[in-house]
Parts: structure tokens; C-alpha cells; sequence
């Protein structure tokens, strides 16, 4: 017997390890999990969280300033109604309760996540108990309000929503 032949056939240049796909597949993992940690890092150095307090023990003393203020204005019985145009330019305001009313009031729309968006204007007496001002309010379904006298001895909010029509402020508390 003899030996099986040995066939020589011929074999081709080995082609380059970039030609092939399974590099390619197994490097796309790790890549995206690199631009991925890239995109979130700069998500979070761009975009800081407003909503933490640097000082949050200040913050805790003034609350208790504020409450002082939501007693003096349920004491004194205000309440108000908001009424604000449909494109966020002029305020109307209609305020009851206390000895007397003030010549101006202070009227502050604050966004609940955007601290960019908050406004506040001072709205003059036009009649008795009866305040008007201009407003620069951009477009949002909800807001947090707060009016307050000159002196800021008494304050009342509450919540507005555009869809609603008018806000209802009254003392919290």
C-alpha cells in the first residue's frame, strides 16, 4: 500500500485582522460602553441640578420665617384670585381680607423643576382690591404661586394650571 497522496492545495495570503468582521463585533461592546460613560459625563457637567441647596441649613431657618408669614396672612383672611392672560403677558389680580389692602403686591410664578422660568412682578393697585402688571411667562402646565405684600410680612400661594383659568391663592398652613 502506499501512503495517501498529500494534496497541496493552494493557499491564499491570509487577509489583514482588520478585513475580518469578528474584531469589529467584539470591539463594538466596550466602544459603545466607552461613548456612552463620554456622553454621560457630559450630560452631568453641563446640566448642574438646581434643586439642591448649598445651604440647606439657612434653608431650614427660613422656613420657619416663612410659616410665621402663612400665620400672619391666614390671620389677616387673604385670599386671591390670579388671572393671567393667554399668552402670559399681563396679570390680573383680585385680593380680599385684611385691615387694609396694600397699594402694591408682589406676585411670583416659580416652575416646579426649572428655576430658569420663575418670574416675579409687582403688580400695582388699580382699584380696591384690584391689582394689575405686566408678566413675561413662558409656556408651561404648571407653576407654583406666591404673592406677598411690600414688606413681606404675610404671603399666600397655591398652584396654577394655564388649562384651569384662574389660580386660587389663599394662606397655607
Amino acid at each position: 500500500m502506499s501512503a495517501p497522496a498529500m494534496h497541496n492545495a493552494p493557499v491564499g495570503p491570509a487577509r489583514p485582522w482588520y478585513r475580518e468582521p469578528w474584531p469589529w463585533i467584539l470591539m463594538a461592546l466596550p466602544f459603545s460602553a466607552v461613548v456612552g460613560s463620554i456622553a454621560t459625563a457630559w450630560i452631568a457637567v453641563v446640566h448642574n441640578d438646581p434643586l439642591v441647596a448649598d445651604n440647606y441649613y439657612k434653608e431650614g431657618l427660613a422656613i420657619n420665617r416663612d410659616l410665621d408669614r402663612d400665620r400672619a396672612a391666614a390671620a389677616a383672611g387673604y385670599h386671591a384670585d390670579v388671572m393671567v392672560s393667554e399668552d402670559g403677558s399681563r396679570v390680573r389680580l383680585y385680593l380680599t381680607g385684611g385691615a387694609a389692602l396694600p397699594d402694591s403686591v408682589r406676585l411670583r410664578f416659580m416652575h416646579p423643576t426649572r428655576a430658569d422660568w420663575d418670574r416675579s412682578v409687582e403688580l400695582k393697585g388699580r382699584q380696591t382690591g384690584w391689582y394689575e402688571g405686566q408678566l413675561d411667562l413662558p409656556a408651561a402646565p404648571r407653576w407654583r404661586v406666591d404673592l406677598e405684600n411690600q414688606a413681606r410680612t404675610w404671603r399666600i400661594g397655591g398652584e396654577w394650571r394655564p388649562v384651569d383659568g384662574a389660580a386660587k391663592l389663599e394662606p397655607r398652613g
